[in-house]
Formats: structure tokens, sequence, C-alpha cells
């Protein structure tokens, strides 16, 4: 696997409890940390994509490189329940500089050999570039499948560029499945209008993109959302969910390459997230755009690592009922 390596058993590391109890568990203790890239027959399949090229293209602030393993430490201290022993470190691909392209190739073969193993993938980015890696190698693995798109985002990541950026991934990939013959379907929740142009949301409308405002959605309860988040699990075969976490508040997380100055709480996020990830369609949860070199007191690592704890909980549980 090129470009592959494995990530460091020093970055799983916590508090042991097992003193009190047998089941005092926390995740650095029930990980499964491999050194060989070789996917397993089922499991959570736990990918690093170590790349911030497109976000450097984009101009945005680099950083976002370091996001996989400062994720990977802020997880390992918290409490490993039911399920959470079925991840499993498979390490990171790293970008080289101004090879985008070729990282991108790498994660989505990285992803497809994974996904039809048997395991699902979660992969912390990186730029939003991990999207275009990742959706590519779910919608080859799975040729046949009707895959939705979620994304939450401030921004619908659509732009026109003549090379790949960290806002071109759903862009290309409503081009792999016009290539393909297949249907594209995507929504994005969370998208601040601000920062969009009127040529993004045109070519929003022109590929029939769900578009699920900021502002309508600052309850944790939202009928909208949570009307379009179950129609398309009912024509669904397989969901892809993509999380920037640019999409929540400044002040909840401010390490990311563009603070919201608005943004969706996280209690809002895991309740729009919840019926997605209590469901067995659910395939592959990425989490991207985390820039530990603006983060402060380690708050964006909390908040972020809370909320991949919290799709990895609901993602087992819907696997254990499914």
């Amino acid at each position: 696997m090129t470009l592959w390596q494995p990530a460091s058993a020093a970055l799983w590391q916590g508090r042991n409890d097992l003193a009190e109890a047998d089941n005092a568990l926390r995740l650095f203790q029930t990980i499964r940390h491999r050194t060989v890239f070789k996917p397993e027959a089922d499991g959570i399949a736990l990918l690093g994509f170590a790349c911030d090229e497109g976000v450097k293209r984009n101009h945005g602030r680099p950083g976002a490189q370091q996001g996989p393993d400062a994720l990977r430490s802020a997880l390992a201290n918290m409490a490993s329940h039911r399920g959470h022993d079925s991840l499993v470190d498979l390490g990171n691909i790293h970008a080289e500089p101004d090879a985008l392209e070729a990282a991108q190739e790498a994660l989505s073969e990285a992803v497809r050999q994974c996904q039809q193993t048997g395991m699902r993938t979660l992969v912390f980015g990186g730029g939003h570039e991990t999207a275009f890696g990742h959706g590519r190698g779910v919608l080859d693995a799975w040729p046949d499948a009707r895959i939705a798109i979620v994304n939450i985002d401030a921004h619908l990541d659509l732009r026109r560029a003549d090379q790949a950026t960290s806002g071109t991934p759903f862009r290309q990939l409503a081009l792999h499945c016009e290539q393909s013959g297949r249907p594209f379907h995507y929504t994005c929740i969370g998208v601040n209008p601000a920062a969009n142009t009127q040529a993004l949301l045109d070519e929003a409308e022109r590929l029939n993109v769900n578009i699920i405002w900021d502002t309508d959605c600052q309850r944790p309860e939202q009928p909208q959302a949570a009307a379009q988040i179950g129609a398309l699990l009912e024509w669904a075969d397989k969901v892809y969910l993509t999380v920037d976490l640019d999409a929540l508040p400044g002040w909840q997380m401010p390490a990311v390459s563009a603070p919201a100055g608005l943004g969706v709480p996280l209690d809002t996020v895991l309740a729009l997230l919840e019926p997605l990830c209590r469901s067995p369609k659910l395939q592959a949860v990425d989490m991207v755009e985390f820039n530990p070199q603006y983060d402060r007191d380690t708050l964006g690592a909390k908040v972020a690592a809370r909320l991949a704890w919290h799709i990895v909980h609901h993602w087992n549980t819907a696997t254990q009922n499914g």
C-alpha cells in the first residue's frame, strides 16, 4: 500500500482504571492496533488521511495533516463501551507535497479494500479533499448500490477548479458518478449562505443537491432535516457520511481553517446524526478539517473526539441490533 504508514502505538495512551473493575475500560485498551495494512472480515477500519494539500490549493490555513494523530490521542482516553472494541487502527495515508491526487488514489484503494473485505470505514482527515478519496472508495466498492452522500458542512464544496482542492470533492464525486452511470445523491446540512457564492448555489441546483441551511439548524429537533434524512434512508442502500468540523460554531470548534460565525451546535449535530448512525445502512464516515495548530486548550480536539465517540457508539448499536 503506497503512501501508507502505521500509526504510532504511543498515540493510544490513557488512564488505567482496571483496579476498579475488569470492564473499566478506555479506548486505548480496546483499540486493535495494526502495523501492516491488512483489512479484516469485520469491524470498523480507522484510517487517517494526513493531508492538507487541498487546503493549501484552496487558499486555506494549512495544518490539517496533523489532524488524524491528534484525534487519535484525544479519543484514546475515552471510555470504551460495548462495541467500541470493533475499532481497528489501520494507520495513515500520507500525502507528499504537491501530490494530492496520488494520495486520494491511495485512500480510495485502501477504503475499497476495507469495504469489500467486510469492514466499515472511519477516516480522520486531513482537509475536505479527504471526501473525494473516501467517497470514491465507497462508490467503487459497491458499484451496484444506491449510495447517499450526506455532508455536515458550512460549504457545498462544489467548486470548479483546474485541479482538486478541499473545495472540489463533491463536484468530483458527481463527475465520478456521471462517468459510472449512477445517481449522485448529495445532501448538505448546515450550509452557510454567506459562505457560498451564487455560482455554487447554481451548481447545487443543477446537481439536485438537497440543502439544509445553518439558520434552520439552531434547535436540536429539526423537522425538515429529519424528514430529508428519513427520505434518503428510504432511498439508499448505503450511506456515506462526511463531517466537516467547520460546520460547528467557532466557539465550539476553533481548530479549523475557516471557523464558523454561526454554525450548527454540537448537540444539534448529535441529534441530527443519530438516525443515520443507528441505521445499518451507514457504511462509511469521515471527520475532516481538524487543525491542531489553531486549537485552544485542546477544546477542538475534545469536541471532535466526542463526536467521533458518539458516532461509533450508535454505529455499533445499529450493527448489533441489525
